[in-house]
């Protein structure tokens, strides 16, 4: 398969067409097999990309920068502290600038429509390292992840536990719908407090596409009933990057009965798989961890350490996948 994708920006997956997505997957499990054996693929040489951060991160900015690296091309990275991005020069200036220096951009920050303006202004592709609306990225590695796993992933039945509304778990409803993968969002509704709920745009133009695909969108309080049949359990943290901490309590009460115990992990398909965009508060290995333990007597969040480091548990290879997936996303748009 072979589509022209070349100064394409990455905004969110809404924008791509079934076809493409499979490119995208296509093109993520090439570059990981050259990866693997050591091949030399440095297609993009005399090429530089900017990776600009608003919010910090592990393995986005590892993923952006030994995947472009990989590819032959020159990466800067700006913190919030190193850019005057939206204090002493405007968005639309910076794109401007950077688009002039630059043959690709990165933006990992809070507001969709920020990242929106830079593309529009940048005149070079510009490529959503997560926001608060979309993590575009994370979802083509967690595709990827079960296709390593099961194979074809069409009709499958994907169950993501917890909050209902979140970068992670909307851009999963976006791919799901696209792929014909059966999502299930299961978590507390209505107007609880701290619940969330999809953007019903969003939600009503999936729902469109599932039915176009073949597959389902089930949204349920009920854990028997979205765990059942699924052969991926899914889920996140709690309470998200930039988020107040006041959410803690609120969240911890509300969403506890979500956990992802061996007991849920039970429930599911025979041979069903655990995934998790990362970091994950399994443990109390952390300071924020630690903090909610000591606060609230909570060892776990969102999932049980014993689920964590079980062999159902692909949460690395996950991790690993987003630098394949990153790769074929910069490769495509700018080759």
């Amino acid at each position: 398969m072979s589509l022209n994708l070349s100064g394409r920006h990455f905004l969110k997956l809404l924008d791509f067409t079934t076809e493409e997505i499979e490119y995208l997957l296509q093109l993520s499990a090439d570059f990981k097999a050259l990866k693997r054996t050591g091949t030399p693929h440095r297609y993009l040489e005399g090429k530089n990309i900017v990776l600009l951060f608003e919010k910090t991160s592990t393995r986005t900015r590892c993923a952006f920068e030994v995947g472009a690296m990989d590819l032959g091309m020159g990466v800067t990275y700006l913190d919030p502290g190193s850019s005057q991005m939206g204090k002493k020069e405007s968005i639309e200036d910076t794109a401007r600038v950077l688009g002039r220096m630059y043959d690709g951009i990165e933006y990992r920050g809070s507001d969709q429509e920020i990242f929106e303006e830079l593309a529009e202004k940048a005149g070079v592709p510009v490529w959503n390292g997560l926001t608060n609306e979309f993590h575009p990225t994370q979802a083509l590695a967690d595709i990827l992840t079960m296709r390593e796993e099961f194979g074809d992933t069409k009709g499958m039945k994907l169950t993501y536990l917890g909050k209902e509304q979140g970068n992670v778990s909307d851009s999963l409803l976006v791919i799901c719908a696209k792929l014909g993968i059966n999502f299930c969002s299961c978590g507390p509704k209505g107007d609880a407090e701290g619940a969330t709920h999809f953007d019903p745009e969003v939600l009503a133009e999936c729902q469109r596409i599932a039915a176009e695909n073949g597959c389902t969108i089930q949204l349920t309080e009920d854990i028997d009933e979205g765990v059942r049949d699924a052969d991926v359990i899914y889920t996140d943290v709690w309470v998200g990057m930039g988020q107040s901490e006041d959410l803690w309590k609120s969240r911890i009460e509300l969403l506890s009965p979500y956990r992802v115990t061996p007991e849920v992990m039970a429930k599911a398909n025979p041979g069903a798989i655990f995934m998790h965009c990362l970091p994950s508060f399994h443990d109390t290995n952390t300071t924020i961890g630690a903090e909610i333990a000591e606060k609230f007597g909570v060892t776990e969040m969102e999932v049980s350490d014993e689920v964590f480091e079980s062999k159902q548990s692909r949460v690395f290879q996950e991790a690993e996948n987003r630098m394949h997936t990153i790769k074929a996303v910069m490769y495509a748009t700018l080759k």
